[in-house]
């Protein structure tokens, strides 16, 4: 609980910091019509040794990530959806696998209509899964690395859908709180058919394939220039199950600084937080920093 309410307190503070710091536009919010935005990055790091005698593990890594943004405004309706999607992977010289860093596909859509100034009566869609299997890895009677799968598309997944109030400010500042909000866990049987006797695969029961819940949820965006050339942007998603141990809250809060070197080149950082006691009672942690090669999505027909 303590860990949970601290990273809900860095955000609160480090948002109103960045607020304060900075003197945050509003002139999306004055056009009217569609506006689109995106990007797509190409994250590299890479650790190499050769008769180091020190002792050493060489490693490739590679992550690609598209970040879409879809904006309408018009008679008080306005329409928000972002699109991300990344998958990373890493080989190790002691390893024969290739394994993820990174696997996400990710949907938020937001739809209000303003009943007072910057406030809108609002109704939103998330949706969550992933691109490929997951693996736990170990070792077997004679030393070898083995995995079994644990994850794939589509389980889990995830939908949430509900009604609530949506504040913002311009796109790159938002905040959306349902207080009613249906969440839709989906499983393989292949998965959940393996299970003991009162064991759960990411909160679906034994032999099910899905779980319903209902709850409040608040979802929130903010992207600023925190000194030049050095761009913050950070999410979170916080989900709270009336149904079932409703002061248990989940957290996914994200953030991202990207470093500019020159128009295509940024050094980039990630950072995720997650609590899911569906999942593992523990807080998880990533943590990705590298180059990154980084093109407008707007721009690359121009490219091409």
């Amino acid at each position: 609980m303590f860990l949970r309410n601290f990273l809900v307190l860095i955000f609160i503070l480090f948002n109103c910091f960045g607020y304060f710091a900075q003197e945050v536009s509003t002139d999306s919010l004055k056009i009217e019509g569609w506006q689109n935005s995106g990007k797509t990055t190409f994250l590299i790091n890479q650790t190499a040794f050769s008769n180091w005698t020190s002792g050493g593990e060489s490693s490739i890594a590679a992550t690609l990530s598209v970040d879409y943004n879809l904006n309408y405004y018009k008679n008080g309706w306005s329409w928000d959806t972002k699109m991300l999607g990344s998958f990373g992977v890493n080989k190790n010289s002691d390893s024969k696998f290739f394994k993820k860093i990174d696997d996400r596909i990710e949907i938020n859509s937001v739809m209000g209509k303003k009943f007072i100034e910057k406030f809108s009566f609002s109704s939103f869609l998330n949706f969550k899964t992933q691109f490929s299997k997951g693996f736990k890895y170990s070792t077997n009677d004679q030393g070898n690395e083995i995995r079994t799968e644990k994850t794939r598309v589509f389980s889990p997944a995830y939908i949430q859908l509900g009604v609530g109030v949506y504040w913002k400010e311009n796109n790159s500042l938002w905040v959306n709180f349902a207080p009613i909000t249906g969440r839709l866990i989906l499983a393989s049987k292949k998965f959940t058919n393996d299970l003991s006797e009162g064991e759960e695969y990411f909160g679906v029961p034994r032999g099910q394939n899905s779980r319903f819940e209902l709850g409040a949820s608040i979802s929130a965006f903010y992207k600023f220039e925190l000194v030049e050339n050095i761009i913050l942007e950070q999410r979170v998603n916080l989900y709270s199950d009336y149904l079932y141990k409703a002061d248990n809250i989940d957290v996914d809060y994200t953030v991202s600084a990207y470093m500019k070197i020159n128009d295509y080149l940024s050094t980039t950082l990630i950072v995720q937080a997650l609590y899911d006691d569906n999942a593992i009672k523990k807080l998880q942690l990533r943590e990705v920093f590298g180059l990154a090669f980084v093109i407008d999505i707007l721009e690359i027909p121009k490219i091409i």
